[in-house]
């Protein structure tokens, strides 16, 4: 894995920390996720030291990052290469542990030791780069296993984390069988182990039990650009709704951003929805993406879910809690804000929700049914899921726009995750959107119909299964993340514990032999 130059060491851990992005929509090359860090990760163990490691860990990083959010570059520009090289930087920790249990020559113990300890740490890059001021969990290692039913089995166990650890010890294994040969009957066995994990979540975890069907339409109007862009959208709308007139609906979805005005400052647009919700005979969930004020008078710009039923709005609202960063805030604006200038982000902070809220269908017969809506980027946090179906969700419904990404990955990769959403906790997802891709998967994580692509204007209804129980991710939460965290504490508190050893117990340093007043170095004995 040596080569000349150190640029060329360089190029190449950057391109090894991008080959990962392939697994991802819209290539979907969901098999290559099994083996992309296995160049990367020859690469680091290969370096003569840990410093030279954390660099490739580093570069690579920044590979990955720039590759998986390349469809930001039009919005971002120039900046993205300085987020990507702020986040990278959590790479740089992981390339060191990489080299830290790999490097040189490991013995079969150091090799079942790396089987455990370098999915934990990768898993902690992924949990710190959750957070929503880093972006989110965008690009999680597990998500890209979205249409693998074994995957989502075990997401429905530990979630997208336990996926990420699979995903990573296959990884490992294989670095250990290709470069390791002493180490080759531990690789053997991880990998057993990894199937038998796999195969043993097929069937003993408990299934969500199928209590019925709940018919949804979503309204995707397709692109709608240039002067009067939000009227007409709102037109094609209401235009598309009118079809699914006679079809025995429950609820009728908007995607996000679908209503530019305050529902409460223009009553006419109200009116009109409700309106089409009498016609349609079931509710309609709208977005409102305008200026208004929330019960506490925060005033603002929210992104706002409103349900509308025949008489009008319900009371049933919902404003999005976590924000896209730069897109829809900037993070430290004081410092940050310059960045307005270079691309396109946020040139005012949308005002942020402040409690996740469960939605009840109004009326009578299959009226009542509990949904819990997400906006746009909070389909990627697990937890606001879970926490949803913990509150009584049937089902799961998120809101998109993705009109800025049209014709790049973003929109498949945003829809895929929905996928992971509804494994997890056991519940249907309907991912509604503005100009695709919408889709919608079943409590298992399989796909219920056809998706609305993102070249398409329709408005299509689903069948969406119900289900009833709870997964173990729903009832456990994310215990994969906490026995991460335990084994990365225990490896360092050994580790730590052997150096102190060592230093206590490793031979005196040679001292010369002290001399007389008489000795000489020719003459020792005198």
């Amino acid at each position: 894995m040596r080569t000349a130059s150190p640029w060329w060491r360089g190029a190449s851990a950057v391109a090894a920390g991008a080959l990962p992005a392939l697994a991802f929509p819209s290539p979907s090359l969901w098999w290559l996720a099994y083996a992309a860090l296995v160049p990367w990760m020859l690469l680091i163990r290969s370096e003569p030291t840990g410093r030279r490691a954390a660099l490739d860990g580093w570069l690579g990083g920044i590979g990955f990052v720039i590759a998986v959010h390349h469809w930001l570059i039009p919005s971002l520009h120039v900046f993205i290469v300085v987020l990507a090289a702020l986040l990278g930087l959590l790479w740089a920790l992981w390339g060191w542990l990489v080299h830290a249990v790999l490097g040189g020559a490991p013995s079969a113990g150091r090799a079942a030791v790396a089987l455990a300890v370098l999915p934990s740490g990768w898993l902690m890059i992924e949990l710190v780069r959750s957070w929503e001021g880093l972006g989110g969990p965008w690009g999680l290692l597990g998500a890209s296993q979205w249409e693998v039913s074994p995957a989502l089995r075990l997401a429905s166990v530990g979630g997208v984390w336990l996926v990420s650890l699979l995903v990573v010890a296959v990884n490992t294994a294989l670095t250990l069988l290709i470069s390791v040969p002493r180490a080759r009957g531990a690789a053997a066995a991880g990998l057993v182990t990894c199937a038998v994990t796999v195969g043993s979540v097929m069937w003993w975890p408990p299934e969500p039990e199928r209590s019925g069907l709940a018919r949804i339409a979503v309204v995707q109007p397709g692109v709608v650009a240039g002067a009067g862009s939000v009227e007409h959208r709102f037109a094609r709308g209401e235009e598309l709704t009118r079809t699914l007139t006679g079809q025995d609906l429950d609820l009728v979805v908007w995607g996000e951003s679908s209503v530019g005005s305050d529902l409460a400052a223009r009553p006419d647009l109200a009116a009109r929805i409700a309106v089409l919700s009498r016609t349609v005979d079931a509710g309609i969930l709208v977005n409102v993406d305008a200026r208004s004020t929330d019960p506490s008078g925060r005033a603002g710009i929210y992104k706002r879910g409103v349900l509308v039923g025949p008489n009008g709005p319900t009371g049933d609202v919902y404003d999005k809690m976590r924000l896209v960063p730069f897109g829809e805030y900037i993070p430290a604006r004081a410092v940050l804000g310059w960045v307005t200038s270079v691309g396109k982000a946020a040139g005012e902070d949308r005002i942020r929700g402040t409690q996740q809220s469960v939605m009840v269908l109004p009326g009578e017969g299959r009226g009542g049914l509990r949904f819990g809506p997400l906006i746009c980027f909070e389909s990627s946090f697990p937890d606001m899921s879970r926490r949803l179906v913990r509150d009584g969700a049937q089902v799961l419904v998120a809101q998109s726009s993705t009109s800025s990404f049209q014709g790049s990955w973003a929109p498949e990769q945003h829809a895929s995750l929905a996928a992971l959403r509804a494994a997890e906790t056991g519940r249907a997802m309907v991912h509604a959107t503005l100009t695709g891709v919408s889709a919608v998967f079943g409590p298992n994580g399989e796909q219920v119909s056809d998706e609305i692509g993102t070249d398409r204007s329709a408005a299509a209804v689903f069948d969406v299964p119900l289900a009833r129980g709870t997964t173990l991710y729903a009832r456990f939460g994310d215990w994969a993340v906490h026995g991460a965290l335990a084994v990365l504490a225990m490896f360092f508190a050994v580790e730590g514990g052997a150096r102190s050893l060592r230093r206590r117990t490793g031979p005196a340093p040679h001292v010369p032999p002290a001399r007389t007043a008489r000795e000489s170095a020719a003459r020792p004995w005198r």
